[in-house]
């Protein structure tokens, strides 16, 4: 017996043990234990801790082994191969390194892998070497994440955390959490949105349990489920089980003591385990009650190589059975143990002492071992080869048995791993698919890459997909839907979209190309085609709630599917079995029902799995993460992805996944089989849809020759009695609402239904093809239908109208039939063989009624006990009438007159509904039991169940091809009739009828043509017309092809029969002829509330009151010349009515006032100047539309939704001519045979150009909006001359400054989607704009035409635009790349100008004469910057006291800049050097863009929606000039003075190749970024001489002075013929200088001081001549007058022109061209300066008012710079085309260069 010795000895840590005795080491505790000596080096771990081993000499190995340094002893040649077979890794040391193939990745433990693993993800070498890798970049469309993973950009701050680290909801803006919430969403406490579906759902959604706050109530489970406190539905028998079903453990609250079996333990909390579980060390009950009161087994007295005696002793295991006593006890020997019989006494050196392999000498006995691979047989002597493949985990895939060892190999499409175990899937790398419920996402499970595959969804659940065809499949359980996409996420389609209730689980074959689901709704398994035809049900028996699905195709095996099945409390609850692989199934079971041996247990709430390579991946639905183990061991545990929204289905996306090398067993004829083939084991069965029976082992039906045909409300089912199962199958039709009444043709193969959410009735073919609307207007209630399949006409009831109609089959030439004494009917059914037809009524009098088909001969059959008379059949055999109902829950029969009634069923109905007959049958549907039930017709008896738990049964039909037909008198030539031949009971037999609202004239035979007198109304959605040629008021709906959205006003033009209405919505006026056809939108801009319309079908004009912009405006009929009537002292105009006789038009400004008692609503009526005002109706409830037609005034009413008649003088009388009509407004009376009145615009419009208008006098002559009317009182202008533009994303506007209305007029430029900025080029007239949607920058005519986009690669987000209208350059501002760029207006010499230090760069603006470009940045460090045209010389202006400066523009006037600031809310100035700074208006609301015209500053503003102004000067007069306008952007301003000055670049470019830049008084050339096919040259000697001689030309051309050239000459290197004349050029401006001041001296002498100053002023645009208008202006009194004298060319011509001078600045034109030469000549008094504009000559001279001093500075100040040079004047766009000379005087000839 060992002994343990407590060292407690003071001082000493020692331990001495007995002679013969070995002492083991110390233990930590101080324990000493003391073994007998003969056990030391025996190979027994004795002492516990090995030290009775260590040291000693090891055992020798075979010379076959190897040994290892552990005494293990291996194969020699397991050494060196890369597998740690030592344990301690000692057979792999001192190895000589591999030598990789060039193919090869070299690991650095020395493995050799394929040099396609090296960073795939996967640690294929072992020791990770081969992913040691970099972090792949993301894209521009990325965000990377703290850890280096990429996402989608727009996932940053979206409320999801997408990123592993959560990086990416880190440091999001505050407003990104306060995001409002669209009407489909519901809207977290922290401000995430969510589907509002998800809305009280059981889920915690939000993450936060702030959507399954406050719910009240939850959707109902099913009668066989419970509900949980969270909403979640689970199966009633899991109620008090012991277990947690419910997510929120409410199954298991409030229940009484559960029993267990013998078998079993009961928890603490009542739930029952295994008995075998109690005491085993792990917490089965999940409260710790299995283990208490245990022994504590935490840690075990003995080693794991050593044996726990009886004592509590612990010896080697190898002396064990050595009879010898060595427990002391006898424990370790016989009888305790099982000890075999020793052989006797040997020796290893003898024989190898009988042992086959290995043997050694234990205490002098023989004890026999094996090599590795072996196991030692029974007789202790002998091994037996160990199956290592019959046992789980010792290879990955397969495994092939061999003597001593085993060997791993792969299926096709994987390789060996260098471990030679696991396999590795060869192709691209894994990706995992899942659905995350509003999205499907991917995800790479061995980095972080994480990406979005489609979104917006509403709930996906399951998902597979089809990786040949590159498709992906995905079940929808809030649509009901199975969708499929590309797995791209393009193409997304419906495979299957009806008869779905809750599709959970989803499975492709690959092989086949099938597609399986799972319906828990339906409790089905079927199967179709992927494009989802040829549906079929496979399973429907013993099933209750299938979820899951499985395919193995390869084998041909059927699916596996695993459901819930609630036999007992006790019953398997397994869910999501994903993954099939060497013929495993693995499943999830977040219930933790451990009946299997499971990999993995304690998971949270597994749902869906998926198994690759050598890893399980599943979804948890707590914890909403992704989460990878090993598939054997359940280890390695590790989380993919959290943070998820719900993950639901996941699968592996890789082609080993579908591999296809599996057999098709169907072949490529799809195994000759006309509908499915579907593979079995071995061969393929073929198959046929559902109801289709089979006529050979082939081939199906190709149709159905009788199916019941069933209404389930949202879908429309049949049971096809072709086949023995009756399995119900719905038929595929769309946008099924509220299905009630249901009948058939089979001659056409027509199924017709109603459906009373939609107010429609519909058809389509028995299949589902061709569906189509037939009738879907003035309906309310349509409850019964029946078809007269002889004549091909539909019946059908209305109980909301109370009417019977009938229309031809498809729902044309409608008519009513019967309008009194009906009181809700109901069922409908024709007799076309008698002539009659028959229907229920359940109104307070409930009957059953006949009449003739063509309504003659009515009479009441049945009046008497009857309550709801629901359905009707008729049995044309007997001849006999039945019913159903379900009051007096019962079925009747009676003869066709009523006579003989009997009941047939009396007993067990609670609530029949639909009621049909089939041969001997009789069929019925039953609310309350949700079934359809059959009986014998006869007796009633035979009852039987053919479908049940069916919910919201309506009507049921029989349909079969064997209908009686009979002859009629309408088969001929339609019985005479012109439009309806109606049967009729006989003798008559037929009669003919009119569609609804028309006559029939008095041959009885044919129709009129039309209505002549009717009442035409708005209904927002429709118009309809109410005839008054009939003795009844139906309602008929105009058939629009166009769509209404909010129809208001309505008026008619009884000349051409035409309608014509506003709708507030869509913000356009529309008309159509009264049919229908015509439709056209005449008004479709510039509209927002028209709640007032009116027709002048005398002067051929409409009217129209806007209560929006509050302007009344008038047009021609078709919409064109649209000019503003009145737009001043206007509050919400509503009603229009015009007197045309009078010239009158009458507008009402109405104000709504609230329905009371004490303040009733009225109609009253007056003279027309408002005199003798009386009440004509009082009290009314709430009238809105008015009309009168001979005695009688009409009107609508919102609150009874009816219209309404009266007395028109007297107000008696009133009756109501239709109600029950929502949204009721506008209508008008028309009686088309009433004469029109006296055109007096008839004869040549009145001897106007465009609008000709009547009024009390005659006419008058009127222009469309902003043009003015010329002098001759009859003409119009071409355009306004100045004007604004302005945008508003969608649309580009103009409002006119020539005139007061500022009515703004939509340019038409197409393709609009999101226009930011706007410039304009005056020279070409065309404007320029950006569109931040399409990233483009485009350019159109003002007329809507030669749309072209000249940029359109490049762009992110182009927020300012600016044109260089004398260079012909273009400048743009780029936010998203935070740039400033430049081209040529045609887009081409692209180049970036400045792309540093730009944050956030918007508003941008040029001044071209001065060469500068100004730009405002709104980015971190706000400012405004100005640089040369060509970004040169970059200076910061302004970048203090700025917040947001958005708008920015330049006064060209007073050289100032001007810019709005959206953050501090005001407009300031500065001037060109940032200097002189001042706030102009503050606060503003939210301004955006700003412009200048005249004394105005004009801006947008986005709070108040409004464009306003201000005086520039001193900001006050504030005024708005339009307002209510959505989305307001950009706005400049197209003026002919706008758009003046001149640069170097104005004349063939300056010479240069590509690019020219104004710089100052020179320029630059430059060559854009991308070269063209051009050569590019910046050389500027070249472009400088092609410039001066233009110049000189130019000169010569227009201001010669005795022949002499004013030329300044710059730069070095010029040719020695430009110094000369240089020279003779200054000598000959002294001789002038010298000459002018003796003439002025000799003038002045003769001067007349009252003489006004005259000014050469621009060609007028009105003319085509190049005469010079002279205009007189007044000197203003208080500046010096400056006279001077003009020479110009031969002639003794004098002109006087003068300075204007504004606020003490000089107004000369903008430019600094040439100054600087012309500075060169000193001023004196009585000097010269020549100052040079394209608009106005001005050579000014002083007169001795400004002395030397003042002249200079004049000269030199900024303000006061001129410049000359031939450029085109500004053109308005509509008159560029013909370009007015510059002003000059008169031309004269050109000298030659020589001259110079």
């Amino acid at each position: 017996m060992s002994q343990t010795i407590a060292a407690l000895l003071s001082g000493s840590t020692g331990c001495s043990c007995g002679r013969n005795h070995f002492t083991c080491a110390v233990s930590a505790f101080g324990e000493c234990t003391c073994i007998p000596a003969q056990w030391q080096c025996d190979g027994d771990n004795d002492c516990g801790d090995h030290s009775d081993e260590d040291g000693c000499m090891l055992p020798t190995c075979s010379p076959l082994d190897f040994h290892c340094d552990n005494g293990k002893c291996i194969r020699r040649s397991w050494v060196c191969d890369g597998d740690n077979d030592c344990e301690d890794d000692s057979d792999e040391q001192d190895c000589p390194p591999r030598e990789c193939e060039e193919d090869e990745f070299h690991c650095q433990n020395g493995y050799c892998i394929r040099s396609l693993w090296h960073c795939d993800g996967d640690n294929d070498c072992g020791d990770n070497s081969d992913e040691q890798c970099d972090m792949r970049k993301c894209s521009d469309k990325e965000f990377r994440c703290t850890d280096g993973s990429c996402i989608a950009e727009h996932w940053y701050c979206d409320g999801d955390t997408d990123c592993k680290d959560g990086s990416d909801e880190e440091n999001c803006p505050s407003d990104v959490m306060t995001a409002t919430c669209s009407v489909e969403e519901f809207q977290c406490a922290y401000g995430r949105c969510i589907l509002d579906i998800y809305h009280c759902d059981g889920d915690d959604d939000c993450g936060d349990w702030s959507d399954e706050s406050d719910c009240s109530s939850h959707q109902p489970c099913r009668s066989v489920e419970f509900m949980c406190s969270s909403g979640m539905c689970v199966n009633a028998g899991w109620r008090c089980d012991g277990e947690f079903d419910c997510d929120d453990q409410s199954d298991e609250k409030n229940c009484t003591t559960s029993m267990c079996t013998t078998e079993q333990f009961r928890c603490a909390s009542g739930r029952c385990v295994r008995l075998s579980w109690r005491c085993d060390g792990e917490d089965d009950c999940s409260d710790g009650s299995d283990e208490d009161g245990c022994e504590k087994t935490d840690n075990p007295p003995c080693a794991p190589d050593q044996f726990l005696c009886g004592n509590g002793r612990c010896i080697g295991l190898r002396k064990v059975c050595n009879e010898v006593s060595d427990c002391g006890d006898g424990t370790d020997e016989r009888p305790i143990q099982e000890c075999r019989q020793r052989s006797g006494d040997g020796n290893c050196n003898t024989n190898n002492g009988g042992c086959s392999q290995k043997c050694q000498m234990t205490r002098g006995l023989v004890q026999c071992t094996c090599h590795t691979g072996y196991r030692l047989a029974e007789d202790g002597r002998s091994c037996d080869d160990v199956d290592e493949c019959a046992e789980e985990g010792y290879c990955s895939q397969g495994c092939t048995n061999a003597e001593g060892g085993f060997q791993c190999w792969c299926v096709q499409g994987y390789e060996l791993r260098p471990d030679k175990r696991s396999c590795k899937a060869l192709g691209p790398e894994p990706v995992l698919l899942f659905a995350n419920r509003i999205d499907i996402r991917q995800v790479l499970p061995h980095r972080s890459e994480y990406t979005l595959l489609l979104n917006n969804l509403e709930n996906a659940i399951a998902l597979d997909f089809h990786h040949s065809k590159k498709l992906v499949f995905w079940s929808d359980v809030t649509l009901d839907r199975i969708m499929k996409a590309n797995l791209n996420g393009s193409n997304v389609e419906e495979v299957v979209s009806t008869g779905l209730e809750s599709p959970g689980g989803l499975a492709i074959d690959w092989i086949h190309d099938k597609l399986y689901w799972t319906d828990s709704g339906t409790s089905r398994i079927e199967v179709a085609n992927l494009d989802g035809t040829h549906r079929k049900v496979l399973l429907w028996k013993s099933m209750e709630k299938p979820r899951a699905i499985a395919l193995h195709p390869i084998e041909g095996y059927e699916p596996n599917y695993c459901y819930q099945v609630p036999q007992n409390a006790q019953s398997t609850k397994l869910l999501s079995p994903n993954g099939i692989i060497n013929n495993l199934i693995y499943w999830t079971d977040w219930a933790l029902v451990s009946e299997f041996l499971l990999p993995l247990a304690g998971l949270p709430h597994p749902f869906a799995i998926t198994v690759f390579e050598d890893s399980l991946y599943w979804t948890d639905w707590h914890t909403k993460s992704i989460n990878s183990a090993n598939k054997f061991t359940g280890k390695n545990q590790e989380i993919i992805r959290n943070k998820l929204h719900f993950p639901m289905d996941i699968h592996t996306l890789h082609p080993q996944r579908q591999p296809t090398g599996g057999r098709n067993r169907c072949g490529s004829n799809n195994g000759g089989c006309s509908h499915l083939c579907l593979p079995s084991n071995k061969s393929y069965t073929c198959a046929c849809p559902t109801g289709f029976k089979k006529i050979d082992n082939f081939n199906c039906a190709e149709s159905l020759d009788q199916f019941l045909l069933f209404a389930r409300r949202t879908d429309i089912r049949r049971i096809s009695f072709d086949t023995e199962d009756k399995s119900d199958d719905v038929i595929p039709l769309a946008d099924v609402r509220n299905a009630v009444a249901l009948d058939w043709d089979a001659q056409d193969e027509y199924i017709y239904w109603t459906d009373v959410t939609t107010d429609s009735i519909n058809r389509a073919k028995w299949n589902g093809s061709k569906q189509e609307v037939v009738v879907d207007t003035s309906l309310e209630s349509p409850a019964g239908l029946a078809i007269d399949w002889v004549t091909n006409k539909l019946y059908w009831t209305d109980a909301g109208t109370d009417r019977i109609e009938v229309s031809n089959a498809d729902g044309s030439m409608r008519t009513v039939l019967i309008w009194e004494n009906l009181d809700r009917p109901r069922d409908i059914v024709v007799d076309p063989i008698g002539g009659y037809m028959y229907w229920t009524d359940w109104g307070a009098n409930p009957k059953i009624e006949r009449a003739g088909m063509d309504a003659s001969n009515r009479i009441v059959i049945i009046s008497s006990n009857l309550t709801w008379p629901n359905g009707l059949a008729i049995d044309y055999q007997t001849e006999r009438l039945y019913w159903a109902d379900a009051g007096m829950k019962t079925i009747e029969y009676g003869n066709f007159d009523g006579s003989e009634r009997k009941v047939l069923i009396g007993t067990q109905l609670p609530h029949p509904f639909g009621l049909t007959l089939h041969e001997s049958r009789i069929y019925w549907t039953d609310w309350q039991s949700k079934s359809i039930q059959s009986a014998d017709k006869q007796t009633g008896l035979d009852r039987t169940t053919l479908a049940e738990n069916l919910e919201n049964l309506m009507d049921i039909h029989m349909f079969h091809r064997h209908r009686t037909f009979v002859q009629t008198p309408c088969m001929v030539n339609n019985g005479g009739c012109s439009h309806l031949c109606l049967l009729a009971p006989p003798p008559k037999g037929s009669s003919c009828a009119c569609p609804t609202g028309i006559n029939l004239q008095v041959d009885g035979k044919s129709c009129s043509h039309g209505m002549n007198r009717f009442l035409i109304f708005a209904r927002r959605t429709d118009i309809r017309m109410v005839s008054l040629d009939i003795p009844y008021f139906a309602d008929v709906v105009l058939p629009m092809n166009g769509s209404m959205k909010n129809t208001i006003a309505i008026g008619v033009d009884p000349k051409e029969g035409k309608v014509y209405w506003s709708d507030s919505t869509l913000k356009k006026v529309s008309r159509a002829s009264i049919d229908g056809s015509e439709y056209e939108d005449i008004i479709s801009t510039g509209l927002m509330t028209t709640d007032g319309l009116a027709v002048d079908a005398v002067g051929r004009k409409i009217y129209w009151t806007d209560t929006g912009t509050n302007r009344i405006e008038v047009a021609n009929l078709n919409g064109s010349m649209r000019k503003v009537l009145i737009w001043q002292n206007l509050d919400s105009p509503r009603a229009i009515a015009l007197y045309h006789e009078m010239g009158y038009k009458i507008s009402i400004r109405y104000f709504y006032k609230p329905f009371s008692v004490a303040s009733p609503q009225r109609i009253e009526a007056s003279d027309l100047n408002g005199a003798n005002r009386r009440t004509l109706v009082s009290p009314v409830q709430h009238p809105y539309g008015l009309t009168l037609l001979g005695p009688h005034i009409y009107w609508t009413d919102w609150q009874s939704r009816s219209i309404q008649r009266a007395d028109k003088t007297t107000g008696g009388n009133s009756v109501i001519v239709r109600g029950n009509l929502p949204g009721l407004m506008d209508i008008q009376a028309v009686d088309r045979e009433r004469p029109l009145g006296f055109n007096k615009c008839g004869w040549k419009n009145g001897g106007c150009s465009h609008l000709c208008l009547p009024n009390s006098n005659g006419t008058s002559c009127a222009c469309p909006t902003g043009i003015l009317l010329k002098a001759d009182g009859r003409s119009c202008e071409e355009s306004p001359e100045t004007y604004l533009l302005f945008s508003n994303r969608v649309s580009i506007r103009r409002i006119s400054l020539d005139t007061n209305d500022y009515t703004d007029v939509h340019v038409p430029v197409p393709e609009l989607h999101n226009v930011i900025s706007l410039d304009y080029d005056s020279v070409e007239g065309k404007v320029y704009y950006t569109d931040v949607s399409l990233d483009v920058i485009r350019r159109a005519n003002l007329n809507g035409s030669n749309m072209e986009t000249v940029i359109s690669q490049g762009l992110k987000t182009t927020d300012g635009l600016a044109v260089d209208w004398v260079a012909r350059n273009m400048y743009w501002t780029d936010t998203g790349r935070n740039t400033i760029e430049v081209a040529r207006l045609d887009g081409s010499s692209r180049k970036v100008l400045i792309n540093n230090s730009l944050d956030e760069p918007r508003a941008i603006a040029v001044f071209p004469s001065k060469g500068y470009l100004f730009w405002t940045d709104w980015g971190h460090i706000a400012k405004i910057e100005r640089a040369h045209l060509d970004g040169s010389d970059r200076k910061v202006l302004i970048n203090t006291d700025l917040g947001w400066p958005n708008g920015l523009t330049l006064d060209y006037d007073t050289r100032r800049i001007f810019w709005v600031d959206a953050h501090l809310d005001r407009i300031e100035s500065s001037d060109l050097n940032g200097k002189l700074r001042q706030i102009l208006v503050s606060p503003v609301s939210h301004p955006f863009a700003l412009t200048q015209q005249d004394r105005w500053i004009y801006w947008t503003d986005w709070q108040t929606k409004s464009i306003q102004r201000v005086d520039k000067h001193t900001g006050r007069s504030k005024e708005t000039v339009l307002a209510n306008v959505e989305g307001l952007m950009d706005i400049i301003v197209v003026s002919p003075q706008r758009q003046a000055g001149t640069n170097h670049c104005g004349v063939n470019n300056g010479g240069c190749t590509h690019l020219c830049f104004a710089k100052g008084n020179s320029f630059v050339c430059a060559c854009p970024d991308e070269p063209d096919s051009r050569p590019c040259s910046t050389s500027k000697y070249r472009a400088r001489h092609v410039h001066f001689r233009n110049m000189a030309l130019s000169l010569s051309e227009r201001c010669p002075i005795n022949n002499f050239y004013f030329l300044a000459l710059q730069g070095e290197g010029l040719h020695i013929s430009y110094v000369i004349g240089g020279a003779l050029t200054i000598l000959a401006i002294l001789i002038l200088i010298v000459a002018f001041i003796i003439y002025r001296h000799k003038k002045s002498k003769f001067a007349d001081p009252g003489v006004s100053n005259l000014t050469y002023s621009n060609p007028s645009y009105r003319t085509s001549t190049q005469e010079v208008k002279i205009e007189t202006v007044q000197k203003p009194p208080i500046y010096n007058q400056l006279r001077y004298k003009k020479e110009t060319c031969n002639d003794n011509s004098y002109t006087k022109e003068k300075i204007k001078i504004v606020e003490g600045i000089c107004l000369l034109s903008s430019d600094e061209l040439y100054w600087e030469d012309i500075k060169q000549i000193k001023p004196t008094r009585g000097g010269l300066h020549v100052c040079m504009k394209t608009d106005t000559v001005s050579l000014q001279a002083s007169s001795g008012s400004l002395d030397d001093t003042e002249t200079e500075q004049l000269l030199q100040e900024e303000q006061s710079e001129c410049s000359s040079i031939n450029t085109a004047p500004v053109a308005t766009p509509e008159r560029h085309a013909v370009l007015p000379d510059t002003g000059w005087a008169q031309p004269c000839k050109p000298s030659t260069e020589s001259e110079v």
